[in-house]
């Protein structure tokens, strides 16, 4: 019996069309538990600084080398509603017991339904919360804001549209 591999999914080239994904389609796990009505994420970065270094000889030529690596703060939006436990993971940094948790940002494919890939913040924790505005004359959902902390991000791409 013949030996079956998984080709991947195709990658944007020259006469190969590639949908991206949509901004829209995505879900947060916290703890591999989905957490619903987030309506933003942002702030998924990484930064790398340089440092320059000279080479000794005659041409002294100066090179840039990796340095330092810092993680962004990620920004979740979210809508208000009756549930505490976002609050109760914030009020533990407020108390000076960060509570770190694994968080998952998942990108959905196209049906919105199953996953295309996904990023991993490494321990995260509260570092900022903002509330929604009230505005009595606004008909706009009340959206609160929180900001979490992060060791690291990882991403992981989904083998969906692999053959089998």
């Amino acid at each position: 019996m013949p030996e079956v591999t998984a080709t991947p999914a195709p990658a944007a080239q020259p006469g190969n069309l590639v949908d991206p994904y949509r901004a829209y389609n995505f879900k947060l796990l916290i703890n591999n538990v989905t957490e619903g009505h987030f309506t933003e994420v942002g702030g998924l970065g990484i930064k790398v600084e340089t440092i320059s270094y000279r080479e000794a000889g005659n041409n002294s030529v100066v090179r840039a080398i990796p340095g330092r690596v810092t993680y962004a703060p990620v920004t979740l939006r979210f809508g208000l509603t009756s549930s505490l436990e976002l609050w109760e993971w914030l009020m533990t940094a407020v108390e000076g017991r960060v509570s770190r948790r694994n968080v998952s940002i998942v990108m959905l494919d196209s049906s919105g339904s199953a996953e295309a890939l996904r990023w991993n913040l490494v321990n995260a924790w509260p570092q900022e919360w903002y509330g929604s505005p009230l505005d009595a004359m606004s008909r706009e959902l009340a959206v609160e804001t929180l900001v979490l902390a992060h060791d690291g991000i990882q991403r992981e791409t989904s083998n969906v549209g692999a053959a089998a």
